[in-house]
């Protein structure tokens, strides 16, 4: 039996969601949540073997939620459903530990299917998203061994869910320029935002404790 979560912002999908696989024998829908804090919460109460991700979500994102239970529940696989098709969204979900991207435009039969390989440990994307993943894999990807050692200081206390002016007391620099440093690591990551970096920052080994918990 397939335990699965559903994690979306929209009742209507996770209702449509939830009467599609009851009638599946061998798969079993144990919660849902309406948003990435509250899929962490319910992932590690209920320990689901699938978890069925959206990407825009209130409260914390998908991409941040698929990131910590990457660290604290590695045998639970992240499947990504999502309106989402752009190269930036694949490409972190992927490096955050996703273990399926597909499109909420993929039939029920995909999704189902999709719902078995995740759990039996393969990863599946749509062709359409493969093709975006192998376009961006052309380019040479950016890792934190590209990042100064202030940079790397200045992205682990981000991770920690320090502020600007936090940082730039406990690193003894101006704001502006802990501001600066948050830039050019988010540059060399390829990372758009401040929860993206916090993501990274997690999955990456860099802090102990998440700043949700």
């Amino acid at each position: 039996m397939v335990r699965v979560l559903i994690a979306d912002d929209h009742d209507i999908v996770r209702r449509g969601l939830i009467s599609a696989l009851s009638s599946e024998p061998d798969i079993e829908v144990v919660g849902q949540a309406a948003n990435g804090r509250e899929a962490i919460d319910k992932a590690v109460e209920l320990e689901p073997d699938v978890v069925i991700m959206d990407i825009l979500m209130p409260n914390l994102g998908g991409l941040e939620a698929t990131s910590a239970l990457a660290h604290r529940l590695p045998r639970t696989r992240v499947l990504i459903l999502t309106v989402s098709d752009s190269e930036e969204n694949l490409f972190h979900a992927v490096k955050f530990g996703a273990r399926g991207y597909l499109l909420k435009s993929a039939t029920i039969d995909d999704i189902i299917a999709a719902i078995r390989q995740v759990a039996e440990g393969e990863a599946i994307l749509s062709p359409y998203i493969a093709g975006k993943l192998l376009d961006e894999l052309c380019h040479e990807p950016f890792t934190s061994a590209s990042l100064s050692l202030r940079e790397t200081e200045v992205l682990k206390l981000v991770g920690e869910g320090m502020t600007n002016h936090e940082i730039a007391d406990r690193l003894i620099i101006a704001e502006s320029t802990v501001k600066t440093y948050l830039q050019r690591v988010l540059e060399k990551l390829h990372l758009e935002n401040r929860a993206q970096a916090i993501g990274y920052a997690v999955s990456h080994g860099l802090i102990e404790k998440q700043p949700w918990e």
